[in-house]
């Protein structure tokens, strides 16, 4: 059966280099274009679907690895909070970009222990858009080892404990200061 379909041509040829353009030009762009971060680099939380959650209901993360004594005393608002982050009146991509940038300086800083505000959006069109989004996000942060919906005097279900991971730094010298120990 001949349904009238007919193929698409297409011109085969590929421009190996544009007119004009020098060796030291080209050279440029590709080592510009080596060196240029990627946005999955820049910011490697995604902007995909994000389940949402009710505006009073928990939400929690643990890494493997992490004790359960440990996320438990994180639950309970029992280690100092270092760093806050609020999240009121913002967008989702600028909160989103925030997020990241919040983590990592955290990280650079020593900081173990950090609360995000974001607020539960009660009596929004979409509830919770923020909180969700948290909760979608921070898993895919290597930084964060645990995080949990913050205590009463905290926050509550409108903020977050982060249970972050120790730099380099402070990994370094708590092995440093083991080994002086056995020694």
């Amino acid at each position: 059966m001949n349904w009238g379909v007919k193929p698409l041509v297409q011109e085969r040829r590929v421009t190996l280099r544009k007119e004009g353009e020098t060796p030291e030009q080209i050279l440029r762009e590709r080592r510009a274009a080596a060196t240029r971060k990627t946005e999955r680099e820049m910011n490697p939380l995604s902007g995909e679907y994000v389940e949402l959650v009710a505006p009073w209901d928990p939400i929690e993360f643990k890494r493997d690895g992490v004790q359960n004594g440990v996320f438990r005393n994180l639950r309970l608002g029992k280690y100092t909070v270092d760093a806050r982050l609020d999240l009121h009146r913002h967008s989702v991509e600028m909160a989103r970009s925030i997020v990241v940038e919040f983590v990592r300086d955290c990280v650079e800083a020593d900081v173990r222990c950090a609360l995000i505000t974001h607020g539960k959006g009660e009596g929004r069109k979409q509830p919770a858009l923020l909180k969700s989004c948290i909760n979608h996000w921070l898993p895919q942060l290597d930084e964060v080892l645990a995080f949990h919906s913050a205590q009463k005097q905290h926050g509550g279900m409108g903020a977050t404990y982060l249970l972050l991971r120790k730099s380099e730094r402070k990994r370094q010298e708590n092995l440093e200061r083991h080994q002086r120990r056995r020694l």
